[in-house]
C-alpha cells in the first residue's frame, strides 16, 4: 500500500483544524506504512502545524480520545424511543453497529492501547470520556422524568458498556444477533435471558 501524502497546509478554520486532524488519525491508523502515531506525523498528515495540535489538545493521548469520543458521538446517537429499555437497546445497537467497522475497532483499541502517562493526561481522557458517561446519564434522567426506575450509572457501565468496548480492544465481534437485547436483557433484570450466550 503506498502512504497517503500529507495534504498541504492551507489557512483552515478552527473546526477544518479540528476535522483534519481527526482525520489524519483515522487515516494513519488504517495505514500499516505510517509508522508511529506521533503528534508531527498527525500533523504532517493533516496539513496542519503540529504547534497547532499541541496547543489545541496538549498530548497524543488527549487527541485520541477526543477523536474517538467524537466518532462514538456520532456513530452512536443518543435515541429517545420513549422506554428505557428502548433507549439502551438502540444505544447498543449503535455501539455493536460502530465496533463492527474496521475503524471503530482501530480507534477504541488506539486509544486503549496509548493509557495516559501523566496526571494532566490522565486528566485530559477523563474530560473527553466523561462525555459519553454524560449521554449514558441522560437515558437514565429521561427514564426516571417517565416514572421508570433506571439502574445505577456503575451498572450500566459494568454490564452494558464494558462488554462492548472489550470486545472492541480484544477484537472479538460481538454474536451476529440479538447481543444488544441480551445485555439490555441482563441488565433490566430479564430471568428468561439466554445465559449461554457470550
Amino acid at each position: 500500500m503506498t502512504s497517503k501524502p500529507p495534504t498541504p497546509r492551507l489557512r483552515k478554520s478552527s473546526g477544518q483544524v479540528r476535522e483534519a486532524v481527526h482525520q489524519a488519525v483515522v487515516d494513519l491508523l488504517s495505514d500499516p506504512e505510517s509508522g508511529d502515531l506521533t503528534i508531527p506525523a498527525i500533523a504532517q498528515r493533516a496539513g496542519v502545524n503540529h504547534t497547532s495540535v499541541y496547543r489545541r489538545w496538549g498530548t497524543r493521548e488527549a487527541l485520541l480520545a477526543d477523536v474517538v469520543v467524537t466518532r462514538l458521538e456520532r456513530d452512536w446517537p443518543l435515541a429517545d424511543t420513549g422506554t428505557l429499555r428502548g433507549d439502551l437497546t438502540a444505544w447498543a445497537e449503535a455501539g455493536v453497529a460502530s465496533i463492527r467497522t474496521p475503524e471503530g475497532r482501530l480507534l477504541i483499541r488506539a486509544v486503549a492501547l496509548s493509557m495516559p502517562a501523566t496526571a494532566t493526561a490522565q486528566e485530559g481522557r477523563a474530560r473527553q470520556l466523561g462525555r459519553r458517561l454524560e449521554a449514558i446519564e441522560r437515558i437514565r434522567e429521561r427514564a426516571a422524568a417517565r416514572g421508570e426506575d433506571p439502574p445505577p450509572l456503575d451498572r450500566i457501565l459494568d454490564q452494558l458498556v464494558a462488554p462492548l468496548y472489550l470486545r472492541a480492544i480484544f477484537g472479538i465481534d460481538p454474536p451476529a444477533t440479538g447481543y444488544p437485547q441480551l445485555l439490555v436483557g441482563r441488565l433490566l433484570g430479564d430471568t428468561d435471558t439466554d445465559t449461554d450466550v457470550p
